[in-house]
């Protein structure tokens, strides 16, 4: 029976020291050039003494073009391969793992950008306020993204990194195109579940083509986006049968996306007190993956809770994601037993009747929450503990200070 300190060895060979993964967290700390400072190597190498069995880092994009918010990491070529490998040494100070999190925002980049029009599968804005319409993706430009992807992975491997996670989830470009409400194409990329999902496991063909085989290739994808017409739990479950045979290392399962968001600490209070969100769905596709090991991210806050979905093979990996910022070593507490439930704070905007008149309080709720979270991990990244006590206004004033115009637009991935 496997345990939370278990070690895992993944289908490449790597070796996992135990179950517990720091999931991605959008970092935004890359400096005005896209690259990595020292900020996010005094972040990581935080993060590698809390015992982490692995650590997936926030969005990493491929195109600095393309951003999903101001501070994003961007990898075209080799010309911060110094910067990035120092990010990768930072976590690997304790004889950690770290992945890079490859993406493309898509409809979900930054609109106001000067020069930037975003793009898409097709051209229909996502739900949110502000969104502007993308421009619809030429097959050659699809062609060059998935270049894109596997240029990122290869330099990934030079500078050090142990793997990447391509990011599937949360409405960003892959789950664009995986979507019949985003992806209304009728050629070789859409028409059909079949045809959406052609992009992600060309990308995942590419990525596993350029990288060597001790170079770990995961994936983070949906199980539903949890919207009326959208990527659905059978359509989700078809992809992943079809990613088995494309050498994948680890599997991810999430669900929502920032219209609907499913994943956030914004879940209702019935969804968080069942802890796990995703974990039923996990245990619905675990022979579709065959020995692809599954990772379920979202909502684990208790020891019990973990212990329980490990030891009873509903999945192989569980990952922390928003306590990790508040509790930087909240691996090694669980894993000592020195905490039986990790705190995750919520924060929430006041005059709430108020506000309610005017605006989707759950929108407000679920922005000031990836905030107040965002300075905590700028917190860490300079050397600072994190302050439980920051309240909203001055998170909201960091997000405006942070991203303009462009702060009340939920973009952010990961948790």
């Amino acid at each position: 029976m496997n345990t939370l300190d278990t070690p895992l060895t993944l289908p490449n060979g790597q070796v996992l020291a135990n179950r517990l993964l720091k999931s991605a967290l959008s970092e935004a700390l890359g400096n005005k050039h896209n690259a990595p400072d020292e900020r996010l190597g005094r972040l990581y190498s935080t993060w590698s003494r809390g015992s982490y069995g692995l650590m997936i880092t926030g969005n990493v994009m491929i195109d600095r073009e393309q951003l999903g918010e101001p501070g994003n990491i961007v990898i075209e070529d080799e010309r911060d391969l110094d910067a990035l490998s120092r990010w990768a040494k930072s976590a690997q100070n304790s004889d950690g793992v770290i992945w890079a999190q490859l993406n493309h925002p898509g409809r979900q980049a930054n609109p106001f950008a000067l020069g930037h029009t975003p793009v898409a599968p097709s051209p229909i804005p996502a739900q949110l306020p502000g969104a502007t319409t993308p421009r619809e993706l030429r097959p050659a430009e699809i062609e060059e993204i998935i270049e894109r992807f596997a240029t990122a992975a290869a330099v990934c491997e030079t500078a050090g990194f142990n793997g990447v996670q391509v990011h599937g989830a949360h409405g960003y470009l892959i789950s664009q195109f995986l979507s019949p409400l985003a992806n209304r194409r009728e050629d070789d990329w859409g028409g059909d579940p079949e045809r959406r999902m052609r992009f992600v496991l060309e990308v995942v063909r590419r990525v596993r083509g350029r990288v060597g085989p001790g170079f770990a290739v995961g994936i983070k994808l949906n199980s539903a986006d949890f919207q009326r017409g959208g990527f659905t739990e059978d359509e989700s479950q078809a992809v992943l049968a079809a990613l088995a045979d494309e050498g994948i290392d680890l599997i991810e399962v999430s669900g929502g996306t920032y219209e609907s968001m499913a994943m956030s600490g914004s879940a209702a209070p019935s969804t968080r007190a069942r802890e796990a969100y995703f974990l039923e769905y996990a245990r619905t596709v675990r022979k579709l993956v065959g020995d692809i090991p599954l990772a379920v991210t979202g909502g684990f806050r208790t020891r019990d809770a973990m212990r329980r979905a490990v030891e009873a093979g509903e999945c192989d990996v569980v990952g922390i994601g928003r306590p990790a910022i508040t509790t930087p070593d909240a691996a090694r507490l669980i894993l000592e037993g020195q905490t039986e439930a990790l705190t995750a704070r919520q924060v929430r905007y006041g005059m709430r009747t108020l506000l309610g008149k005017i605006a989707d309080l759950k929108t407000l709720d679920g922005v000031m929450d990836m905030s107040w979270h965002t300075d905590q991990i700028h917190r860490l990244g300079n050397g600072l503990h994190p302050d439980l006590n920051r309240g909203s206004v001055a998170a909201t004033i960091a997000m405006i200070r942070r991203n303009g115009r462009t702060s009340f637009r939920t973009k952010r991935g990961g948790s």
